[in-house]
């Protein structure tokens, strides 16, 4: 592989990036700093193919099941709010479950998604919190990504992510998550608690695949 042909990492800019992979015609790379792993940045879908691929969600904001599933972010970032918190649900795609878990809780919360809530004045405004479920790992310019959300948010506010963290190596082949073909950029607890500490974060992993991030 030639020098010029190595991405910079997507996720903290960094050029100390190695050859990780090919899977199935997939190319991936790994930062030696932040330890993302992510798809070749010439194999990323378009912006058509991704919207395609989301309406194939059937994510119903009532069913019990993705309710269960987005508790996992739910809960401890909930803990962390005062009351009636004004929170942004960031990539809330076409069916925001989280959006509605929360205001059942007496908070105020505000959509914002790039294909299905494109509005522009959410992003002018502050928040006590900010909630990405299952939202990073489709950041094209997740560097870029970061730094928005955490402007986003009030002095003490929290960020909120859900993700499938990556573990061991030898799995990544066959993992079902890096075969879905919107996700292409792949996050290690590590790579999270690197941000966090890039930005001056505080940084809570309280469970699996979740992260909470809060603004000085």
């Amino acid at each position: 592989m030639k020098e010029e042909e190595v991405p910079a990492c997507p996720v903290c800019r960094s050029g100390q990036v190695h050859y990780f992979g090919c899977f199935e015609a997939q190319v991936y790379w790994r930062c030696k700093d932040c330890l993302a792993t992510f798809l070749d940045p010439a194999q990323r879908p378009d912006a058509a193919a991704e919207r395609e691929r989301y309406l194939e969600h059937h994510n119903d904001p009532q069913d019990p099941r993705y309710r269960r599933f987005l508790g996992k972010l739910v809960e401890p970032l909930r803990e962390k709010l005062p009351e009636q918190a004004r929170v942004l649900d960031y990539g809330c795609g076409p069916g925001p479950g989280l959006a509605a878990m929360l205001e059942e809780s007496g908070h105020r919360v505000q959509l914002y998604d790039p294909f299905f809530h494109a509005e522009p004045s959410a992003l002018e405004a502050r928040y006590d919190a900010v909630a990405c479920p299952e939202v990073v790992e489709h950041f094209h310019a997740p560097a870029e990504e970061f730094e928005r959300l955490g402007r986003l948010l009030q002095p003490g506010g929290w960020l909120g992510i859900m993700t499938c963290f990556q573990t061991e190596d030898a799995r990544f082949a066959n993992w079902h998550y890096r075969r879905d073909p919107t996700h292409v950029v792949f996050y290690k607890a590590e790579t999270l608690r690197f941000l966090a500490a890039r930005h001056g974060w505080r940084c809570e992993i309280p469970v699996k695949d979740v992260a909470l991030m809060q603004v000085p």
